[in-house]
């Protein structure tokens, strides 16, 4: 949510209430040490738990405090990528398990929120793919076989969808998608870890992740968790120097939630083919009104400060669309780490230990791709087999997606030219409070943010992670790394990885 000064505060996820964990203060040995509390970790801790393993979860935030308290929690077994842009990609059987995987993720979801008895607002409802135009049959008509070809039988073309003023044209009808609000999930997940004996802990940094025979995790405050096998679900892996940072690409999605009359929008996903797509849900509000939430306008992470012109356009295209909006109440930003063939990477940690597994690259579909993990990792930490990790594994190339691995990884070689650019601003006292910029001291830069009472931060514009130089994100008061989207909060502190260090200080000062 955003107030008049245009700073992002809130999302509309305010109704969960996940409780304080305890923070690390001595060694300890679990079978498996989870790095990160969002989706991905709680459901592989809770999965783990379920077959009688020890584990425990760290994090240097609350549960679900990262991407997971930001995302518009759908859940679908449509993706970013076409089905038929995924066959070309993957092949038609991959594929197929693909599809297969996402559907089981949803039912995996509804079937612990039940047996747990967590009351997370979760409903089944269909889900609409609509064209950006009423002639772009030919397109809905390809998605149509491939969704078919790929076991989603179900899926029909419609006329249009159940949307009255809004003419969407043909459109395909997803049965089966759902929705739900993660931070309620979250809070009853951890309730059942830590009944069957799981231990969390949050306010707990980690500095340092080795595999080996018995797998070290260490903490900012010199704590060591031992364990048989780490799991790192930190969204972008902060075990992983630079391979799997060279096969994604950090984005920044945009979102809007406004009120609308109940009952005068029918209950349904919505997405659009444009590029970037729309994607559109409904959530209760209350006996009155239901928020419709919008997403889209995404941009690459540190690449753009115009969040202002981005909502701006969200709200356009949803009053176009959606005229019964009476007023937009929250809006907020995401970070959405995009693998370059369009779905996750789950499994072995490439060029580690044998006991190092990682789950990044959500491409949009965290939730499911969570769920995902969860099962599949509990599988591959066991021993078992499953169909699903030739699919998702990290070492995976795809010839399919090498135009898009050449791109993004043009694109981050030229943000290193920022090194040789003059700054932002030429001097610091040009800096007003609440805001930051990056400015040239010689042959290096500093990130400086003056606060509220005019006093100036400074530190090194330095990303951590590889040395890119970030840049000031005026929406949310981070330092973005235009590179690999670490982020650092206006003190420097990191908030988002692949960077495990804050930015380095400079010695402060008072103008």
């Amino acid at each position: 949510m955003q107030n008049d000064s245009g700073k992002t505060i809130s999302t509309w996820m305010t109704t969960a209430q996940v409780p304080d964990q305890p923070v690390l203060s001595a060694n300890t040995h679990a079978d498996v040490c989870i790095v990160g509390a969002g989706i991905a970790g709680m459901s592989t801790a809770y999965m783990l738990s379920r077959e009688g393993k020890s584990v425990v979860v760290l994090d240097d935030g609350p549960i679900g405090g990262g991407q997971t308290s930001r995302t518009t929690a759908h859940l679908s077994n449509v993706l970013s990528y076409g089905y038929s842009e995924l066959e070309d990609i993957h092949g038609q059987e991959h594929t197929r398990l693909i599809a297969a995987s996402h559907a089981t993720a949803i039912d995996t979801i509804e079937a612990i929120a039940a047996r747990e008895n967590i009351d997370c607002d979760l409903v089944r409802l269909d889900g609409y793919l609509f064209p950006p135009d009423l002639q772009s049959l030919d397109e809905m008509n390809q998605e149509l076989e491939a969704a078919h070809r790929a076991g989603l039988t179900e899926v029909e073309l419609v006329n249009q969808a159940p949307l009255s003023g809004f003419d969407t044209g043909k459109c395909l009808r997803f049965p089966n998608q759902g929705q739900f609000d993660p931070l309620k999930y979250l809070a009853g997940l951890a309730e059942a870890i830590q009944r069957r004996g799981g231990k969390i802990y949050t306010g707990t940094h980690v500095e340092k992740i080795k595999g080996g025979l018995t797998a070290c995790v260490e903490t900012s405050n010199g704590q060591v968790v031992t364990a048989d096998a780490v799991v790192v679900a930190t969204n972008s892996p902060i075990s992983n120097l630079a391979t799997m940072h060279f096969k994604q690409a950090a984005y920044i999605t945009f979102v809007i939630a406004g009120k609308v009359p109940r009952g005068s929008i029918p209950n349904a996903l919505y997405w659009d083919t444009l590029d970037p797509y729309h994607y559109v849900r409904l959530q209760s509000l209350d006996e009155q009104y239901d928020l419709l939430i919008v997403g889209g306008e995404d941009h690459k992470t540190g690449q753009a400060d115009d969040a202002g012109a981005r909502y701006a356009r969200l709200q356009v295209w949803t009053q176009e669309r959606f005229p019964m909006v009476e007023e937009i109440l929250f809006r907020w930003s995401g970070q959405v780490i995009n693998a370059d063939d369009g779905i996750a990477y789950i499994g072995k940690n490439p060029f580690d230990e044998e006991n190092v597994y990682i789950v990044t690259g959500d491409s949009g579909l965290g939730m499911t791709h969570g769920a995902i993990a969860g099962i599949l990792l509990t599988d591959m930490i066991l021993g078992r087999k499953n169909t699903w990790a030739e699919v998702y594994d990290p070492s995976r190339t795809r010839i399919g997606a090498t135009g898009d691995f050449i791109s993004e990884n043009l694109n981050v070689a030229t943000q290193y030219l920022d090194w040789v650019t003059p700054g932002k601003v030429d001097s610091v006292e040009k800096i007003s409070p609440g805001t930051g910029a990056v400015v040239r001291r010689g042959l290096t830069k500093i990130a400086a943010y003056r606060d509220e009472n005019g006093i100036l931060h400074e530190h090194s514009a330095v990303c951590t992670h590889l040395n890119c130089i970030v840049a000031w994100n005026s929406s949310e008061d981070t330092w973005d790394c235009p590179c690999h989207g670490s982020r650092f909060d206006s003190q420097g502190k990191v908030i988002n990885g692949p960077a495990i260090h804050g930015l380095a200080p400079v010695e402060e000062k008072i103008k």
